[in-house]
């Protein structure tokens, strides 16, 4: 099964005045299309780091990213948003929802942004995980109206809205309580499934630890082990 992210001795160093942060260090990982797959560690071990570099919205400081065999380091600027926009879909831990925006435009913007939707089709798609994320009442609602859990829920359903074949999630379930948890990781676990999207998510929940096909243990900014649990899924639906 091909590898749809490489990473191959990456280092990333954040200078914080005259100190330097390690964040990352040496860190190889390969992970095949169809995983579903939990990133572990305590705070500060490097997850949010090594997802940020698989997003292509951070670079390593050495060593390299591969995505979709491509090397993100030799990629523009423009290539590297066509990439972020049609292949990976990333649910941050801060949100990152457009204030002035209800939650339906937040989460049809992608679809806006790629194009190639009638107005119709953008309206079911986005309607349709609206409901599954539970947010069919509050389509017109902005962010600033909404709780953590909730901007969460759109964060995700924006994630998953163009049906990417890479999401990458930072903690995904970390706002919601333990019945809507539950009811995001069936919602990603069934693309996993149906699509063969593959799953790459740092979490602390080992609720969430428990669905993944394979588990790598990140520590001081080091990959410490790597654990396979379950197969992954067969990627029959993205080229």
């Amino acid at each position: 099964m091909s590898a749809i992210v490489g990473v191959e001795d990456v280092s990333k160093v954040y200078k914080l005045g005259k100190t330097e942060v390690h964040a990352l260090r040496g860190v190889s990982l390969q992970i095949h299309r169809g995983e579903f797959l939990s990133i572990a560690g305590p705070s500060g071990s490097g997850k949010t780091t090594l997802l940020n570099l698989v997003g292509c919205v951070d670079t390593p400081t050495s060593g390299r990213v591969l995505v979709d065999g491509k090397d993100t380091k030799d990629m523009s600027e423009r290539a590297l948003t066509d990439l972020r926009l049609h292949r990976i879909g990333f649910i941050f831990q801060t949100f990152n929802l457009v204030q002035v925006l209800s939650v339906f435009q937040n989460v049809e913007f992608p679809l806006l942004l790629q194009g190639g939707l009638t107005r119709k089709e953008r309206n079911s798609q986005v309607r349709g995980l609206l409901d599954a994320v539970g947010l069919a009442d509050h389509v017109g609602h902005r962010p600033n109206e909404l709780s953590g859990g909730q901007r969460q829920r759109v964060a995700v359903a924006r994630a998953l809205v163009t049906r990417p074949p890479l999401v990458l999630a930072d903690e995904p379930t970390a706002n919601l309580d333990s019945q809507t948890g539950a009811t995001i990781i069936d919602l990603m676990k069934g693309m996993n499934a149906r699509d063969g999207t593959t799953f790459i998510f740092s979490t602390h929940d080992p609720k969430v630890m428990a669905h993944a096909t394979a588990i790598v243990r990140i520590a001081d900014g080091q990959v410490a082990g790597r654990e396979v649990v379950g197969e992954p899924a067969a990627a029959g639906g993205h080229r």
